[in-house]
């Protein structure tokens, strides 16, 4: 189907794919430059723009300060009137312009000049004022903007939000940054429940339901009902060596009391580690039908235990 609110639609798309195309092809030559320059100053990165080449600042200043790389957002004016004093000596700063001639960036290129801060240019423009007070010049290819009447910044700023994500990327490989890392960044919502460890929700200490297998089941049960976990782990050695269930009990119930741990655990029982994601370990309880799951070290010693209904409370899916 065909319309020409549709063909409008797709041509902007096309328009600004085959422009990150085009920058893809031609990667800014000072790109690895400026990703060294970022990963080897103390400071943080001061990202800056006006209108338009702002919003994508702030962007990048936050993609950028949430995986590993610090960094805010100053606008031009409010540098003009006070704001200087935010920028350090150790920062590099990432002015961004698509003509190269922003005047409102000018406060914060002479005061970078001023202190020797290194400066980070994005422009559309060679030769233009910021390409030439930029340290490291990432010059966007010159590509028709995806407006209809191809005056509004769309196919421009893509590309330079799209380089902001690359620098941010090629940053996260150069520091080595993990998931565990990106967790500490992202604490709330649903992001930081499922960055969540184990570690740091189980039970551990007193808490634990752990018992000798020579206990008698009379004890057993006493335990297991007063931990509040529905099973208990079996110790010999200090290793745990199986695993008694409520619904153990159950199907032995006839002569329980006779009996003891040992006689009635099942061995082998399935657990998990504390650098296993929450939601991993959501996944091994459903698959197993099991309520809950020990918490082991390398030497197989259980350090502690988490249940399905911590992590339910934890709003795990």
């Amino acid at each position: 189907m065909s319309t020409p609110i549709l063909d409008t639609a797709r041509d902007v798309l096309l328009t600004e794919a085959g422009a990150l195309t085009r920058l893809a092809d031609a990667l800014p030559p000072d790109f690895e430059h400026a990703v060294e320059m970022v990963f080897g100053r103390p400071g943080k990165v001061v990202v800056s723009g006006v209108g338009k080449s702002g919003h994508i600042a702030r962007k990048m200043a936050a993609t950028l300060s949430s995986t590993g790389s610090p960094a805010f957002f100053i606008h031009p004016t409010d540098a003009a009137h006070g704001d200087l004093g935010m920028i350090e000596e150790a920062d590099t700063a990432l002015l961004i312009s698509n003509s190269g001639e922003t005047t409102e960036l000018l406060v914060i290129i002479e005061y970078c000049k001023r202190f020797d801060i290194p400066i980070i240019g994005i422009s559309s423009v060679p030769g233009s004022t910021l390409m030439l007070a930029s340290d490291c010049e990432l010059l966007l290819p010159k590509v028709p903007e995806a407006c209809p009447i191809r005056l509004a910044p769309m196919s421009s700023t893509t590309m330079t939000l799209a380089l902001g994500d690359a620098l941010a990327a090629a940053l996260i490989r150069k520091r080595g940054f993990s998931s565990t890392d990106f967790g500490v960044f992202h604490p709330g919502g649903k992001l930081g429940t499922q960055l969540t460890r184990v570690g740091q929700i189980m039970h551990e200490g007193d808490r634990l339901p752990l018992l000798a297998p020579d206990v008698p089941m009379k004890d057993a049960v006493l335990a297991i009902s007063e931990k509040g976990f529905g099973s208990a782990g079996i110790v010999e050695d200090g290793k745990l060596v199986g695993i008694i269930t409520d619904g153990d009990l159950r199907r032995q119930i006839d002569g329980l009391f006779e009996r003891t741990a040992g006689d009635i655990m099942t061995t082998a029982p399935i657990t998990t580690t504390t650098d296993v994601p929450v939601g991993r370990a959501l996944s091994i309880i459903e698959e197993h039908a099991v309520t809950a799951l020990f918490v082991t070290n390398a030497d197989n010693e259980p350090i502690g235990i988490i249940h399905l209904h911590d992590l339910l409370r934890l709003g795990v899916k």
